[in-house]
């Protein structure tokens, strides 16, 4: 009837009123959230560490942060997707229980450069050295920027200490023997030794865990 009265909560009062349509809106999208990321707070594949993969050393902690500073981040993911093609191309796709470890983890869908979730071991360290400081002299048609200051400058030590034992309150289980040899650990080590350290460890922890549950491997 045309004199019906209209209820408050019809769709047509929320078309019509822009200020409550953007309330509930909000509210949707904030109850659709809480129902997809609360649980994965309980699910062991994604709370516990993945077979193999264990928290980073210092000097790979380091290169981490470095490879931060320098926004290496921002050309390169580390997300391998459950796509054959991924697959085939960078190696068994990324599971979350081998981020565990990272504060804040990299995954990601930029890839300027290729993905490098699975890149540790690939290539010798020479070959990093030289891709770092020069990566046209590996790969021609490389765009990447070239890092030679990475050479030149000593791995900070002073605050490693502080960084662990700011990654432990988060989670990772540093204990005080691994925070207090720490320092001596990064001593004679360059920016680039680092970088190369983080590099070549990427992946690999899991490989191998991995291949141990793989009847007959070694």
């Amino acid at each position: 009837m045309a004199n019906e009265k209209k209820s408050f909560f019809s769709h047509e009062t929320l078309e019509k009123n822009i200020g409550l349509m953007i309330v509930c809106s909000i509210l949707v999208v904030l109850f659709a959230g809480l129902v997809q990321i609360v649980p994965l707070f309980f699910q062991h594949s994604t709370t516990e560490a993945a077979k193999g993969v264990e928290p980073y050393d210092p000097l790979r902690l380091m290169g981490r942060d470095l490879y931060i500073r320098e926004g290496c981040v921002g050309c390169h993911s580390q997300q391998v997707r459950m796509l054959r093609a991924e697959v085939q191309r960078y190696g068994s796709y990324s599971v979350a229980g081998e981020s565990v470890f990272d504060h804040p983890f990299l995954w990601g869908s930029k890839r300027t450069g290729p993905d490098l979730a699975r890149v540790g071991e690939r290539y010798s360290d020479e070959w990093h050295r030289i891709h770092l400081n020069n990566p046209r002299n590996v790969v021609p048609e490389s765009n990447m920027p070239g890092y030679p200051w990475l050479a030149q400058n000593a791995v900070q030590s002073d605050n490693i200490g502080d960084r662990m034992r700011a990654l432990r309150l988060v989670g990772v289980p540093y204990t005080d023997a691994q925070i207090a040899a720490a320092p001596e650990a990064l001593k004679g080590k360059t920016e680039e030794d680092a970088v190369i350290a983080y590099l070549q460890g990427l992946g690999v922890g899991y490989r191998r865990g991995q291949m141990q549950t793989v009847p007959g491997s070694k």
